[in-house]
């Protein structure tokens, strides 16, 4: 597990080059412009969200003495609850939307990497595409929130709120990831073979969703970079991957 998350990682150093190489600039115009536009919608609807959700916590707190410092501690946790379901919303939107886009890039990568123009893979439509690119973010979505709802209520329980922090990054990371992946398997797996190749390379979501999370904290240049970035490792990955299962051709070329 270790030792794939850290080739998750890893897929990140030469993407900015390889972007550069292919010329794929081009093809990562309308997904930006999909990124911000639902960054700022989701920023703009959540703003003040914060205190409301903290002052209804807080309701739950009878008591006068210690109010104040109840209050306080349920505004942050509050402030907490919208940044994570937030950042779970923006990534499977913009993942789901961007998935006719991005096909078409990871298609490149793979055809550099394995010196082969024309694949013998399966033949998706853009609606196809879009379809599946929805149909893959709404069901990690529902999975991610009734994954990520429990670990929030351990935000209570001092100490342990410290080690629910790193589970729902990590919760946060593996889902990112595994939308990135799926831009390379959808073409060539069904929709619950893509899952269960993900399932078992997990570790390899989990590096490239670390990143992505982590661009997403960078304020105005994030959101910009973090699909071209995080999909453009990713399908190196995921290439190198396919190429050992011997699911697709070898080569000599460099992963």
């Amino acid at each position: 597990m270790i030792n794939n998350i850290l080739k998750g990682l890893q897929a990140y150093s030469g993407a900015l080059s390889l972007i550069s190489k292919l010329k794929l600039w081009k093809y990562f115009a309308i997904p930006i412009v999909i990124s911000v536009l639902t960054a700022f919608l989701i920023l703009l609807s959540s703003y003040g969200l914060s205190d409301n959700i903290g002052r209804f916590i807080a309701k739950i707190w009878f008591w006068e003495w210690g109010k104040e410092t109840f209050t306080s501690i349920s505004t942050f946790i509050g402030a907490i609850i919208i940044i994570a379901i937030g950042l779970i919303l923006y990534k499977h939107i913009i993942m789901a939307l961007s998935a006719p886009f991005m096909s078409p890039v990871s298609e490149k990568i793979e055809a550099y990497l394995t010196g082969i123009q024309k694949h013998q893979h399966r033949k998706t439509s853009f609606q196809e595409q879009l379809w599946r690119g929805i149909r893959i973010n709404a069901r990690n979505l529902i999975r991610e929130l009734l994954i990520t709802l429990p670990i929030l209520l351990l935000k209570f329980i001092p100490v342990v709120n410290i080690f629910s922090t790193i589970l729902l990054f990590l919760v946060q990371a593996y889902y990112a990831g595994f939308g990135n992946m799926d831009y390379t398997l959808e073409r060539h797996f069904k929709y619950r073979e893509s899952i269960q190749f993900v399932r078992k390379y997990r570790g390899i979501a989990i590096g490239n969703g670390i990143v992505f999370i982590l661009f997403l904290l960078v304020p105005v240049i994030g959101v910009i970079l973090v699909l071209p970035m995080s999909v453009t490792a990713s399908s190196l990955n995921t290439v190198k991957l396919l190429k050992d299962e011997k699911l697709i051709p070898n080569s000599n070329l460099p992963v």
